[in-house]
């Protein structure tokens, strides 16, 4: 997962999903509807930043429950980063 801070409000999901990892068009297609799902259920929790998700090969081996876990540890990690970015940030001078 990669992710970039904007200048607007809201974040956005890009996916990337090649049919070299995931060969078939219905797994690729569960793949993306699995991580859809996840982003929109949690992207209040986040400030305005740009995602990408990028699948590794073989994730379409992985049953839905274990995506699912993978996801909410990936957005964990996000959301410790941001919060750690947020404190880094000094107040803008007038």
């Amino acid at each position: 997962m990669l992710a970039l801070p904007v200048d607007r409000d809201g974040a956005r999901l890009g996916l990337v999903i090649s049919k070299k990892n995931v060969p078939a068009a219905v797994q690729r297609n569960r793949v993306k509807r699995l991580v859809r799902e996840h982003f929109r259920h949690r992207r209040t929790q986040l400030f305005a930043v740009d995602l990408v998700v990028l699948a590794r090969k073989d994730v379409h081996k992985l049953g839905n429950a274990a995506i699912r876990q993978r996801l909410e540890s990936l957005w964990q990690d996000l959301l410790a980063k941001m919060r750690r970015a947020a404190g880094k940030q000094e107040p803008q001078e007038s």
